[in-house]
């Protein structure tokens, strides 16, 4: 157990869009799985929270914005999960970090070159973690900062990670009526996962909506044990 265990943390959501097979992504690294109506939806959730976190491998392959485009409300603070400081310096985040609030979580082995040229860019760099980033050290910093809700958008191994460590609250899943299969697509939840049933994470369902105009259905919920 991390020697924060007990540490106050904000309220986590994970939101994520997957295919029947559970697929958050195809074989090529296509994530457009959900509608518009469907989109709108995650950008009003984005107005609604302090900030939305990523994990360094989905700036990597889709170089995301993570601000609000689709509803009406203001941009969250952006997080970025990036042990080793990898985020690429013309990425759509840091190019926009002084119009955005932008966080990117470093372990005290990223590369301290880079870590000085993303303060200079105007990006917020917290270290949290000797070899990689500590998410129950992260989250009590962010609380510390007056973050209060988090809203998670993946990736796999992040979600994996949270879960793991019960630092999850609710969990939204926009099923998408499409198979995608294949063995090496990403899932929703990835890592070396549970050992057992019984080891595994409970949910309570709580809510289940059909997306406007569309056959994708989400689901909505809580995680079992956690801090809600």
């Amino acid at each position: 157990m991390s020697a924060d265990a007990g540490m106050d943390r904000p309220y986590v959501i994970i939101n994520a869009a997957m295919s029947v097979d559970g697929k958050i992504s195809s074989i090529s690294n296509d994530s457009r799985l959900s509608s518009q109506h469907d989109l709108a939806r995650v950008h009003r959730l984005r107005s609604m929270v302090d900030a939305v976190m990523v994990g360094i491998n989905t700036v990597l392959i889709d170089d995301p914005m993570l601000n609000v485009r689709y509803a009406v409300g203001s941009n969250p603070t952006r997080v970025v999960v990036d042990s080793h400081a990898r985020i690429g310096l013309t990425s759509r985040i840091v190019s926009t970090c002084r119009s955005i609030p932008t966080i990117v979580a470093v372990s005290e082995q990223a590369d301290h070159v880079r870590v000085e040229r993303l303060r200079g860019m105007g990006v917020s760099v917290v270290i949290a973690g000797r070899d990689r980033v500590d998410l129950r050290m992260l989250l009590h910093r962010l609380s510390m900062m007056g973050i209060r809700r988090v809203l998670v958008e993946g990736g796999g191994e992040l979600n994996w990670s949270l879960l793991k460590e019960a630092l999850v609250d609710e969990l939204i899943v926009t099923v998408v009526p499409i198979v995608l299969g294949g063995r090496a697509a990403k899932t929703l939840v990835e890592g070396e996962g549970f050992s057992g049933v019984d080891d595994a994470r409970r949910l309570s369902l709580v809510g289940m909506e059909r997306v406007d105009g569309t056959d994708e259905v989400v689901l909505h919920y809580r995680v079992q044990g956690s801090q809600s």
